[in-house]
């Protein structure tokens, strides 16, 4: 007998399977409302602003970035000592950020506004560029920056500055990343519930696979291996870019995982589970597995890492807060 979990876990498929347009697709995977905490969290934890959501460590820089909510900012914080430097005004709030290289700038996708805003760093000077309906998340690849832009169902294609191409994409582009030694880009629809990769140089599509029961997130190593985080489907998915792109690992996860950053000089991943307060260190290569679990702040949406020191950051959606540890 299948657990009731498990049964709510494979229902969207049943819907997909009978689904005549993408208007019957069923909703995107969300994390879990976290419960208050029963353990202290690893590390320490400060004060950052107001519902922190977004996170991305610059090691040239010693900065993280830190998205913030009413008022809409990015702050950015001193790695070492948790200090907020900087408080950038942002014409919307972001979910997602990312590097466009080291040293920044941060692409911050500014989602009501259709916008995507580029902070540079340490000085905090920002640039806006205007690409389609609700951009989710921005990569940098093949010196262009990829945009998903969420409720257009396109990848915005950005290069000096402005967009050269919009590159149709699967119902609701969440994630994106580059891969392939920053040849290819990879796009996580959440409610196509699929990932397609692209060639950042031809922009034409290579191919795509479906995404488990209920995909959110996406980080590459760098090379021909994506991990996919399967919030609803409590599991994080591994795929191989090559001979094509083709799902090869499933890895359970309890605890409806969501936010995920890699670790490439160490070779670890680190994935929030958001229905238990929780972050799991996996080791990272062609066969992730679980090395341990630790405590987190409340609402840990998402997390990040110093791949020059190794340390952790995950940020508390409900608290207003940012954990430190150093593993």
């Amino acid at each position: 007998m299948i657990p009731w979990r498990r049964q709510l876990a494979l229902f969207p498929l049943l819907l997909l399977g009978a689904c005549g347009s993408t208007d019957e697709l069923p909703p995107p995977a969300e994390p879990a409302r976290s419960p208050p905490p029963g353990e202290r969290p690893a590390g320490r934890v400060v004060a950052v602003g107001n519902q922190p959501e977004g996170l991305v460590a610059d090691a040239r820089t010693g900065l993280v970035g830190v998205g913030l909510t009413d008022p809409d900012r990015l702050a950015l914080v001193d790695a070492r000592s948790g200090r907020v430097e900087r408080r950038v005004v942002l014409p919307e709030s972001p979910r997602h950020l990312q590097l466009e290289r080291a040293g920044g700038p941060v692409l911050v996708p500014a989602e009501r506004a259709d916008a995507l805003v580029r902070v540079e760093l340490p000085s905090g000077r920002t640039g806006s560029i205007q690409v389609g309906r609700f951009p989710h998340d921005a990569a940098a690849a093949a010196g262009r920056i990829f945009v998903a832009d969420e409720f257009a169902d396109t990848v915005s294609v950005v290069e000096r500055g402005r967009v050269i191409e919009r590159l149709e994409a699967p119902v609701q582009p969440g994630g994106v990343v580059a891969a392939g030694s920053d040849t290819r880009v990879a796009v996580v629809a959440v409610r196509e519930r699929a990932v397609e990769v692209f060639d950042a140089r031809s922009l034409r599509s290579l191919g795509q696979a479906d995404a488990g029961v209920g995909p959110t997130h996406v980080v590459s190593d760098g090379g021909d291996l994506l991990y996919v985080v399967d919030t609803q489907g409590d599991a994080l998915l591994l795929f191989h870019l090559s001979p094509r792109l083709e799902l090869v690992r499933r890895v359970y996860l309890e605890g409806s995982p969501y936010g995920i950053a890699i670790d490439r000089r160490r070779g670890r991943l680190w994935v929030t589970l958001t229905e238990r307060n929780r972050v799991v260190e996996l080791a990272a290569g062609g066969q992730p597995h679980v090395l341990r679990s630790l405590p987190t702040v409340r609402q840990p949406n998402t997390v990040a890492v110093d791949e020059d020191t190794g340390r952790v950051f995950v940020a508390s959606r409900t608290d207003g807060t940012l954990q430190l540890f150093d593993p």
